[in-house]
């Protein structure tokens, strides 16, 4: 099955290098571009890709702002954060508006392919200079995604599978795949020590 892909990004020579690396790919699909934020969400009113790779820098929004909208507007799509910059607090903004990956511009198409597979497969994916970055400012908090951090303040309000699965419009199976990816992230045995870490480290 192939699988589609588009790119919002204002640098013509950044598109037309990843489109000459994914473009005879047979099971990839290249679904087009946008050069800003408004194009790229009216393309997606008309049609959505499966993967988005989006700049953090456009010249009408910010990457982290179109990226919050997209999730809420098509939450089906995967976007896959693109940048030149390899900050910390770029790529967690990023993934607490509902990223599934970050990548450098400089990725050849081996990591590119892999980072599709990856975000497919419903995993996070991280180029080695973004994973780099968030070990070497020595930041302990797990990195988590925005509808974890949804699942984690609403398990730490008491509420049960079955009301956050009701509140959040998802499945029951689909929380209980949260809670347990919580509970690996913050290495935490239960949710009473999943919630007491959460609130000592101030994400809750």
């Amino acid at each position: 099955m192939k699988v589609s892909v588009f790119i919002v990004d204002d640098h013509y020579m950044v598109i037309e290098g990843i489109r000459s690396l994914l473009q005879h790919e047979k099971n990839i699909e290249w679904m087009g571009h946008a050069t800003n934020a408004a194009s790229c969400l009216s393309f997606l009113k008309q049609q959505q890709p499966d993967v988005l790779l989006m700049d953090i820098n456009l010249p009408d929004m910010s990457g982290t702002d179109l990226c919050k909208a997209v999730k809420q507007l098509f939450p089906g799509i995967f976007v896959l954060g693109l940048s030149t910059f390899n900050q910390q607090a770029v790529i967690r903004n990023m993934m607490d508006n509902g990223a599934s990956g970050y990548l450098l511009k400089n990725a050849d198409k081996e990591e590119l392919l892999e980072a599709i597979q990856i975000v497919l497969a419903g995993k996070t994916y991280f180029s080695q200079e973004a994973a780099a970055s968030l070990k070497e400012t020595g930041h302990t908090l797990p990195l988590i995604t925005r509808r974890e951090k949804e699942v984690l303040l609403l398990i730490a309000k008491g509420l049960t599978n079955a009301e956050i699965s009701e509140q959040l419009f998802i499945s029951v199976p689909t929380v209980n795949t949260h809670r347990k990816s919580l509970l690996e992230k913050f290495d935490a045995k239960n949710t009473a020590i999943l919630i007491s870490k959460a609130i000592r480290q101030g994400i809750v």
